[in-house]
């Protein structure tokens, strides 16, 4: 961890002298933004596509996990394939492969087709996010930092919000293919803004030693196990599958010899070499408890809104809209603070913040309204805004400028299996803890006082479930605020002003 210290990060201002940084913004934010919503609108829209393509739900399921299988595959790529191919290149060739297979996706005829189609939108998909944040960051001085990561936050944590709502609409007014449709013209703009702005930074060399297949492999493999046990974990009841306990070993034993390759290369696949500084190291840390409350806390919330509110999937997504909007406004005031208060202290109100909201829906009853449901969110969404922004500018801050296309890529997978292992714990354990207080609900219904069984059984399901959710908003606030002491052992950022020119070409 000592490498920190002495690590000196890098400006690289060529881009005030040439393209304006306005446009390089909305170049990248063209293509996050379509990624990002691109994830979550799908979902709403599960049920209409195997209605359609007379897929039963275990098929159609696939569709999202086709996707998300092929993101996690990309993403610790990213600074290698970033170095191959040229920033320039790699960018515009994900906004192709993205687009082209959108276009794929609403013409695909067949449940199987159509997964195929969104494992490649996937391997397009999975480059753009890790590569926006790298160019944000490069693109913008030291001073700034903390304004570029708000900007790219909008798109990275306010997307997710926006997707059900799009999708909800596209479906009740439309048919599903739109869905994918829509990201053709946006696709098309960004690709042609890529090649016109987006500039092949010099200080990115060329990879020695060639490709290494053997490494690939192994990540590749690994990464596609992983995923798929904590995608599928709950479904097919962990363990007590061959498929789980097989995919189990495989990328245990895939990821281990991996990291033990990549440790001895000379020229590595993905640079772990990264996690020597410790600030870096510890923002995963918290990484991962960020996936883990943003994705896990995004997908029981609407469960609850549906199940026990009866809410639509459409008014679902207004409901959790002032959430995304509280995002955006807490994005534009960090951004400013970052330039007066240490990142840490920000990280730790939004850590606090974001477990309160969490621990006040822990209260809710089968009677909660949408306004029970508000202000948590509004809370929530705030906070969001507070821990995104500065731990994403405080962990990178330390990074040599060479090195930031593999720590994007790196830090955005970590977030998503944080994500992932969120989604996996927080449904697994709804599933138990409504078991449990089914039996002690039930258990204590002795008389019927003239009510039909079936209306008993539904109230005490009803109840049951009200209590596994609180149980789970309760435990995500837990989670958050565990993470809290790791905060103050990560490196103070440096002086706001400070700027290191790279030598002349």
């Amino acid at each position: 961890m000592q490498a920190e210290a002495s690590a000196k990060p890098i400006f690289h201002a060529e881009h005030a002298r040439g393209t304006p940084v306005a446009l390089i913004t909305i170049t990248v934010m063209l293509g996050l933004i379509m990624a990002i919503i691109d994830t979550t609108i799908v979902n709403v829209a599960i049920n209409n596509i195997g209605g359609n393509l007379g897929a039963s739900v275990d098929e159609v399921s696939w569709v999202a996990t086709g996707y998300i299988l092929a993101n996690v595959i990309v993403m610790p790529l990213n600074g290698w394939l970033t170095a191959y191919f040229g920033r320039k290149n790699f960018y515009a060739a994900s906004l192709a492969i993205f687009t082209i297979a959108s276009l794929l996706c609403g013409t695909a005829t067949s449940i199987w087709q159509l997964v195929f189609y969104r494992v490649l939108q996937g391997f397009g998909g999975g480059a753009l996010q890790p590569t926006a944040q790298a160019i944000m960051f490069e693109t913008y001085p030291p001073n700034k930092r903390g304004a570029a990561m708000a900007i790219f936050g909008l798109g990275a944590m306010v997307g997710p919000a926006i997707g059900p709502l799009l999708g909800g609409y596209i479906i009740d007014n439309a048919s599903w293919p739109l869905i994918f449709f829509i990201n053709i013209p946006i696709g098309i703009v960004a690709f042609i803004m890529t090649l016109a702005f987006i500039p092949n930074p010099h200080f990115i060399a060329k990879p020695k030693g060639g490709i290494d297949w053997w490494g690939l492999g192994l990540l590749s493999t690994g990464l596609a196990a992983l995923q798929y046990v904590l995608e599928r974990g709950e479904h097919d009841d962990w363990f007590n599958s061959s498929t789980i306990v097989l995919l189990t070993v495989v990328s245990v034993v895939t990821l281990v010899v991996f990291i033990w390759k990549t440790l001895q290369d000379t020229h590595p696949l993905v640079n772990l070499k990264l996690f020597r500084f410790r600030t870096f190291t510890l923002g995963n840390i918290i990484g991962i408890v960020t996936g883990f409350g943003l994705f896990g806390t995004a997908l029981i919330l609407p469960l609850f809104l549906q199940s026990i509110m009866n809410l639509t999937a459409y008014d679902t997504g207004l409901a959790l809209l002032p959430g995304a909007i509280a995002t955006a406004a807490s994005m534009f005031i960090v951004g400013r603070a970052m330039n007066r208060f240490d990142g840490r202290l920000l990280i730790g109100i939004g850590i606090i913040l974001f477990a309160w909201s969490c621990w006040i829906m822990g209260n809710l009853t089968s009677d909660a309204g949408i306004m029970d449901v508000f202000w948590p969110r509004i809370y929530q969404g705030f906070a969001l805004g507070f821990l995104f922004v500065p731990l994403t500018t405080v962990m990178l801050g330390g990074i040599p400028v060479q090195e930031l296309a593999g720590a994007t890529g790196i830090s955005t997978l970590v977030r998503q299996l944080g994500g992932s292992l969120g989604i996996a714990v927080l449904t697994t354990l709804l599933t138990h803890e409504s078991a449990i207080a089914w039996n002690v609900l039930a258990s204590g219904v002795t008389q019927t006082h003239g009510y039909p069984l079936t209306l008993l059984s539904g109230m005490v399901a009803q109840q049951s479930a009200v209590i596994a959710y609180d149980y789970l908003f309760r435990l995500s606030a837990i989670v958050f605020i565990a993470s809290l002491p790791l905060v103050i052992f990560m490196k103070p950022p440096r002086s706001h002003g400070a700027q290191i020119p790279l030598p002349a070409e």
